[in-house]
Formats: structure tokens, sequence, C-alpha cells
């Protein structure tokens, strides 16, 4: 009798040590999906503080496209307010083919690409581009394997009394136009 309680205590003991892991698990996963987010929304934060400067710099040079100064503006402050992870990716789709034309605006105008101020910002963007790239990867995979853990027995039995949710992956709006027309841009010096 006395092996039958032990034997039972370490069942109790084992269910309740898969269920602790379990639980601390979907709670990890959860938490990372949101810090995931947080990287993409500084690294969107960082690209917006850096258009005031490049506009400013552009509209040195090219003062009579006023057009496509008011379209950065607006998309920047589209981002800004962007508050749900759909309106975040339609500003930023945005935001990129604006930020597009500038710099295919700036192509037209040689002594701006000597400019250093120029080129340090437009490394800076390029830099941000890519770190932008990289936290929304990092992000979407946090997002699969969250949703992956919620879905998968034993999560789906914790997720539903813990209220967690399938997460949202960061995508494009399909068939977007900012998408479809992203305007090439070439500095380099044709000969």
């Amino acid at each position: 009798m006395k092996r039958f309680f032990v034997f039972l205590l370490l069942v109790l003991i084992l269910f309740l040590g898969w269920g602790f892991t379990t639980y601390n698990g979907l709670i990890h996963k959860d938490e990372t999906v949101r810090e995931m987010w947080s990287e993409i929304d500084s690294q969107l934060q960082r690209r917006a503080d850096l258009i005031p400067n490049l506009v400013a710099t552009v509209k040195g040079y090219a003062a009579h496209e006023e057009k496509i100064f008011e379209e950065v503006t607006k998309s920047r402050e589209n981002l800004l307010k962007a508050g749900t992870l759909g309106e975040k990716a339609e500003a930023e789709a945005e935001m990129n083919s604006a930020l597009g034309r500038l710099l295919a605006i700036a192509e037209n105008y040689p002594d701006l690409k000597a400019v250093d101020a120029f080129v340090r910002l437009q490394d800076e963007l390029a830099g941000t581009e890519n770190r932008i790239a990289v936290a929304r990867s990092r992000y979407n995979w946090a997002v699969k394997d969250f949703n992956s853990a919620i879905r998968q027995f034993p999560g789906f039995i914790f997720a539903a009394r813990m209220g967690l949710k399938k997460a949202e992956f960061y995508e494009v709006p399909a068939g977007h136009e900012a998408v479809q027309n992203v305007p090439e841009v070439d500095f380099q010096e044709k000969k």
C-alpha cells in the first residue's frame, strides 16, 4: 500500500511539473512575441526619426519637388499613428513607397549625391531597413513558434484557460501598390 501512495505521489509531482513547464513555456513564448513586436516598433520609430533629416537634406537641393515631401511627411505621420499590426504594415508599405520616390528624385541631383550628410543619412536608412527586415523575420518566427505551441497538445489546454489567442504575422498587405510599384534607385555614377 505504501508503494502505491509513493507511486501516486510521483505521478502527481510529474503531472504538476509537466503543467508548470507547459504553462511557463506558453508565457515565455507569448512574451517573446511581444518583445519581437517591440523590436519592429523601435526600428520603425528609428526610421521615422531619420526621415525629417533626409527630407531636409534633399529639400535643400530639390525645393520644387514639394509633392514628394508632403507624401513622405504624411506617410511618416501615418506610421507613427498606426496602432494595430495591420495598420503598421499598411503604413510601412506606404512609407517605403514614398521613401523610394524621394530617393529616386535625389538621383536627378548629382551635387546632392556628393553631400556627406546625404550619404550618411542614406547609409543610416539602409541599415535601418535591414534592421526592420531582421526584426520582422524574428517576430514572424516567434509568432509561428507561439501559434504552434497554443495549437498543439498540451498547449491548447492551457492556452484557452490563460486567454491566449493566435498572434498575427507581420505581412505587407496583399496587392498593396507600394510593394508592387517600388521604384528602382541607383546612386552609382553612370558613365
